[in-house]
């Protein structure tokens, strides 16, 4: 049966009861398939392979929609039998051959990625991006990230296996550096930080012998450099000095405010006319923005709203 809620006492009479009016195992386990079975169906009349790799292949914003929805539909009946505390042998079989773990992985991946894309088409308001008009699909969805962060995989988790891959030698990992990279790609919690980890493990040498703290200090040197390096490109891009851009995107993110008159402070050595500035300043933030939002991690920067695209 699932694991009783954490706070029942929450709950009224009536959920309470709706929560434990649950199904057999075997039919849960029969709607997985079931709602599997229409994943695969709805891939294969896109005219795709019924595999993670193939969603990034799916034609309008339309299609990415329904994916999502099937997906998630997918993902909301794994989390419940993962709740059933007494599964047995060949329930864990069944599911495991209906749904194998690095498919379930890699098709995660793909709806983070993918429902991530369509949000933000979403929070701008542009409908579609394809050509395919305002999507009702699309404009209706309700991402449930939360569905795909999982309990068991955080920060020390990763680092931990990222040093175990490190410690043991070819061809004795019990994770390839593929499946650490789906993984982590796989749970919503790190989607502002996946590629940088996913990158940084394609850096990993199998049997160079890192340790947890070693893994740890790597990457926090990686991830140092290439911010460093994504604003030299900016700077240079835009005629502006490494060290003021510095100055002025730790600025922004230690008060999480986005101040105009320091943007003109930055500005003011290029010596522009007001119209001249003024384009200038819009384009050094178009640049600017996604990595301040990247940088803060979810949290809002207040004012930086007025440079969204």
């Amino acid at each position: 049966m699932p694991r009783s809620p954490s706070s029942p006492g929450e709950k009224s009479g009536q959920q309470a009861r709706d929560i434990w009016l649950v199904e057999k195992a075997p039919v849960m386990i029969q709607k997985l398939e079931d709602a599997v079975k229409k994943l695969n169906g709805f891939m294969q009349s896109q005219g795709l392979a019924a595999a993670p790799e193939a969603v990034a292949n799916l034609k309008g914003d339309a299609a990415r929609a329904t994916f999502v929805n099937h997906f998630k539909e997918v993902q909301r009946l794994k989390n419940q039998l993962d709740q059933y505390t007494d599964l047995t042998d060949d329930n864990s079989a069944a599911i495991e051959q209906i749904l194998p773990k690095e498919e379930l992985l890699g098709f995660r991946g793909a709806y983070l990625e993918t429902a991530q894309r369509l949000k933000g088409q979403q929070d701008k308001g542009d409908g579609g991006g394809d050509g395919d008009g305002a999507s009702s699909e699309a404009d209706q969805l309700d991402f449930e990230f939360v569905l795909f962060a999982s309990a068991l995989i955080d920060y020390d988790y990763i680092m931990s296996l990222l040093s175990r891959f490190s410690q043991q030698g070819p061809g004795k990992q019990k994770m390839s550096r593929g499946q650490l990279i789906g993984l982590i790609q796989s749970d919503a919690k790190f989607m502002n930080e996946r590629e940088d980890i996913a990158e940084y493990i394609s850096t990993l040498k199998a049997g160079e012998g890192l340790n947890e703290t070693a893994i740890r200090e790597g990457y926090t040197r990686f991830k140092a450099e290439k911010d460093a390096t994504e604003l030299a490109s900016i700077a240079t891009k835009h005629g502006l000095a490494t060290a003021s851009l510095q100055t002025f995107v730790d600025g922004i993110l230690q008060r999480m405010i986005f101040d105009g008159e320091q943007l003109s402070d930055l500005m003011a050595p290029l010596d522009l006319g007001w119209k001249a500035r003024s384009q200038a300043e819009s384009a050094l933030m178009a640049d600017l923005h996604p990595l301040l939002s990247k940088r803060a991690s979810g949290r809002e920067i207040s004012g930086l709203s007025a440079y969204e695209s």
